[in-house]
């Protein structure tokens, strides 16, 4: 049998009783061509070879910065959580202000 404890809390998930939740966070590079880049007439095919000469160079750290995956298991109160607050913002204060 599979055992699963909670990335969130580090509580073991008892699958036979709870509900296991699985979040997937993928973070990736936006590369949106400019409007320059999409009327020249350059030699894109070569430029990809340069690209992926440079990527063997150095392939860990630019691989880091261009796409990064990540997975967790949740149990049911982080999960909770997780949903109200995904990017872990802090909440801000409320200030409780008088009746004047």
């Amino acid at each position: 049998m599979i055992h699963y404890t909670c990335d969130g809390c580090g509580r073991t998930i008892d699958s036979c009783n709870e509900m296991r939740h699985v979040v997937r966070v993928e973070v990736y590079a936006a590369l949106d061509p400019s409007e320059d880049e999409l009327d020249d007439d350059r030699d894109h095919l070569q430029e990809i070879q340069d690209l992926l000469e440079r990527l063997d160079d150095d392939e860990d750290s630019l691989g880091q910065e261009v796409y990064h995956q990540q997975r967790y298991d949740l149990c049911g109160e982080c999960r909770r959580r997780y949903v109200k607050n995904p990017l872990g913002r802090l909440a801000p204060e409320h200030f409780g202000f008088s009746q004047n």
